[in-house]
């Protein structure tokens, strides 16, 4: 049985989520044959709180400090920046890695997240046994220099525009291939027609819907809808918070004149899709790649500075969707869409479906099987260098790699032998 060891963290929704979507494309495709576990190294107590709260810390920082935000993205996006960056990564995270590798044993490990790779080097080279490792990246357009490291056997791209970054990072040719971001396989198995669906959900089956997706970290969505509600345009609203429970108490105070479906945090994403006729949100790497998925296009209210302009370019100039910079441009953009029995809102439709990838997540399910049949072959060509001097420079830093210490069970969500367990 093949064990395969995801690790993920939980800055936003798309790591996790991508992470779910490999581990059931192994389980549909390869389960008798495998188990899986997805792990959040950031959860661990000897995890540093600077990275920990890092998490939970993400959602203000996008979204009320932005220009910090960027500065940071930007300052840190280049060679001599990040190999400082990986150092201090490394000795933050050396000994809850070592751990998880002993712990598990995987044959394979998969990366959501770019933070791990470092520190996962030099476990490799410490213990002198290389696990082949796959990095998916998880930005469509303009990911982090972080992910790009040398550690990975495999790193997954989006888009060619990703996969270009990865080899001017120093990536070899065999290293990147372009596979889309993982989305649930719901999407892709899903066959019923939006109006079997919306009849399922409640929702009204005449009305071009409009599925708004919110979170802590997109401001303008409420005025947004605001501008809808009072529009008279033939819409019916279906709005997630994302689970920020502010803004869905907001939303359930509104006096809503258009026909509107209120939701605060919601697991079947999937179906909601389905249902709908287009996508009001942030540019957002997991939402777009889903919505892009799904063949549904995108109105933009909100763009992170930093990896998310990357993706808002490209679903307009793809043809996919629009940027929108206040309310009224928004409903502009929906006049406009739905003029003339709605033929623009067909072509971005069309569009949408030509850019999304529902298949991505087998793909890269397929990838990590292929690599573990040869994983023996593949630890065989790694030959570190470095070794001694990467063992004092730990040393100095009173990280003792010898000595067994307790193994401390991260938080774990695991697919183990076909069966899910969440905990």
């Amino acid at each position: 049985m093949k064990q395969f060891l995801i690790l993920t963290a939980d800055a936003g929704f798309g790591h996790r989520t991508a992470a779910k979507a490999i581990a059931t494309a192994l389980q549909e495709t390869h389960g008798p044959e495998c188990a899986v576990q997805i792990v959040n190294p950031m959860e661990d107590r000897r995890t540093p709180s600077i990275l920990r709260n890092s998490q939970s810390d993400y959602d203000k920082l996008v979204r009320d400090m932005p220009r910090l935000y960027k500065f940071g993205f930007d300052a840190s996006d280049a060679s001599v920046p990040s190999r400082m960056v990986e150092g201090a990564l490394t000795v933050m995270l050396f000994e809850v890695m070592d751990d998880l590798v002993r712990q598990y044993q995987p044959d394979v490990i998969v990366l959501t997240y770019p933070i791990y790779q470092a520190p996962l080097k030099a476990v490799y080279m410490v213990r002198s046994h290389y696990i082949p490792t796959i990095t998916v990246v998880t930005d469509l357009v303009t990911p982090h220099r972080l992910w790009f490291h040398e550690v990975s056997d495999l790193c997954l791209v989006p888009t060619p525009q990703a996969r270009d970054l990865a080899l001017d990072a120093g990536l070899l040719g065999h290293q990147v291939q372009i596979s889309g971001i993982p989305v649930s396989t719901s999407l892709s198995r899903e066959r019923r027609p939006a109006a079997a669906i919306r009849a399922e959900l409640g929702w009204r089956p005449d009305l071009t819907t409009v599925l708004a997706v919110g979170s802590k970290r997109v401001g303008r969505l409420y005025d947004v809808l605001r501008a809808l509600n009072h529009s008279g345009l033939p819409l019916q609203l279906a709005v997630v918070a994302g689970g920020d429970d502010a803004l869905y108490h907001q939303l359930q105070e509104t006096d809503w004149h258009a026909v509107t479906h209120l939701y605060n945090f919601v697991t079947h994403m999937p179906t909601l899709l389905h249902a709908a006729d287009c996508v009001m949100c942030k540019a957002g790497g997991m939402i777009v790649s889903e919505s892009l998925a799904g063949g549904l296009p995108l109105l933009l209210v909100d763009v992170l500075p930093g990896q998310e302009t990357g993706n808002a370019a490209y679903v307009v100039e793809g043809g996919a969707g629009e940027q929108v910079e206040s309310a009224l441009a928004a409903q502009e953009t929906l006049c406009h869409w739905l003029d003339r029995g709605g033929t623009v809102l067909a072509e971005r439709a069309s569009r949408a479906r030509s850019l999304g990838r529902p298949w991505a997540a087998y793909e890269v399910a397929e990838h990590a099987w292929v690599i573990a049949e040869r994983a023996s072959a593949i630890e065989h060509a790694h030959q570190p260098q470095g070794r001694r001097k990467l063992i004092q420079f730990l040393e100095r830093r009173g990280i003792t790699w010898k000595g067994l210490s307790a193994v401390t069970p991260p938080r774990e969500e695991g697919l183990a032998r076909g069966v899910h367990r969440q905990t």
